[in-house]
């Protein structure tokens, strides 16, 4: 089928504004791509994601794609965001391109024009790259002369307040992190899931490995994120308490247990491993993003503090047991599948510190008790195991 519809190049050849168009090679082998046109998309509205932020803020924002289709049906959506962050939005099906933070890409994105720029990020280089790019319309965060971060709309004042009012974000607010995106880019909020499809290969790696490790279909199988960003370290248990919390669990029959992680908690997991002979698998922590997602996915529930690995969890509709002193919990959906763990009484959380001036509270407070609980009572409703991962708490 013959499409006129482009815009004219230098030497007044016809380019096709489609979505598979790149003007380097065909889309498909043999076609003819000026003259005829295998598979026309229009490219509909173009809006360009700008998200560099910890990879569990991506994930977080991917709850965003949904409504964002809904309001631009025919669309062509790009992201930006930082390499190690890439591999996340993987066959995505809302994300049409990525680009990845690095220089070849950001000369790219400056002779692009958008109709919609959507910057996620309250940062400087995230709000400075919203304003170089082209676009009718941009929202979310920019940048002043002064290099001062801003909210570009009014919808997005929220958001921002909330960054400058530790009263506001700490004791008033009670909306999560994709209610408070939805709102300030003006889109309709009906508490979409995130999106992290596993590729078909994934998927069958991780019925390998349940089977090579003797995990029944009929088990609870109970991961344990033993880390976090090194950024603050105090989002984790001590090594004493995941031993501790590994041999009660071990004593659960049907129940049996995984540790996660990344690479920063190799030596962390190895001596859970040893502390806890037997009662544990030790996955690989340095075979790379998509199958450290793939040993969360092995689980059925997981124990985490508010982590990248959380993030995962939730994105893979896991039954999440999740703790909090550092953070904030209201800004987090669990989706009716976990609970969270809040220290009670405890004035100096959340405090969103680097480190702990006093003597790490809410570390110690972190409920074990109420874990093992949790753990028992899933086990008991596993007698129809198809209904584990979407037990509500």
């Amino acid at each position: 089928m013959k499409r006129k519809t482009g815009s004219r190049g230098p030497s007044r050849i016809l380019i096709p504004r489609c979505s598979n168009f790149t003007g380097y090679k065909p889309c498909f082998p043999g076609a003819r791509c000026l003259e005829e046109c295998a598979d026309f998309r229009p490219i509909g509205k173009t809006i360009l994601l700008i998200n560099l932020d910890a990879m569990g803020n991506v994930l977080a924002t991917t709850a965003l794609l949904a409504p964002l289709k809904r309001k631009y049906p025919r669309s062509r959506v790009s992201w930006v965001t930082l390499g190690g962050a890439a591999p996340l939005l993987l066959q995505n099906p809302f994300v049409d391109r990525v680009y990845a933070w690095e220089p070849e890409n950001l000369l790219i994105l400056q002779q692009m024009n958008f109709d919609l720029v959507l910057n996620i990020d309250k940062s400087r280089r995230s709000a400075a790259l919203a304003m170089a790019v082209r676009a009718k319309k941009k929202m979310g965060f920019g940048l002043n002369g002064d290099g001062v971060i801003i909210p570009l709309n009014k919808e997005a004042f929220e958001n921002y307040r909330l960054g400058l009012d530790d009263h506001l974000k700490f004791r008033v607010n009670t909306k999560t992190v994709p209610q408070l995106q939805c709102e300030e880019f003006g889109l309709r909020y009906r508490r979409d899931p995130y999106v992290l499809p596993l590729t078909a290969g994934e998927e069958e790696y991780c019925r390998a490995y349940r089977q090579a490790n003797g995990l029944r279909a009929s088990d609870l199988v109970v991961g344990f994120n033993t880390g976090c960003s090194e950024l603050y370290p105090n989002k984790k248990m001590t090594i004493d308490q995941h031993v501790s919390l590994i041999r009660r669990l071990a004593e659960i029959p049907g129940v049996r247990q995984v540790i996660v992680g990344g690479p920063e908690d190799t030596a962390r997991n190895s001596e859970i491993e040893r502390r806890a002979p037997g009662m544990v698998l030790n996955t690989p922590t340095n075979e790379g993003v998509r199958r450290g997602i793939c040993y969360v996915n092995v689980c059925d529930a997981v124990i985490t503090g508010d982590s990248f690995g959380m993030h995962i969890a939730i994105a893979l509709r896991k039954h999440v047991i999740a703790w909090f002193g550092v953070s904030c919990p209201a800004e987090i959906d669990l989706f009716g599948r976990g609970i969270k763990l809040i220290p009670e009484g405890l004035e100096c959380s959340p405090c969103w510190k680097h480190q702990c001036p006093y003597t790490l509270e809410c570390i110690q407070m972190i409920d074990l008790d109420a874990m093992v609980r949790e753990i028992a009572r899933l086990r008991g409703a596993a007698g129809d195991r198809s209904t584990t991962a979407d037990t509500h708490a």
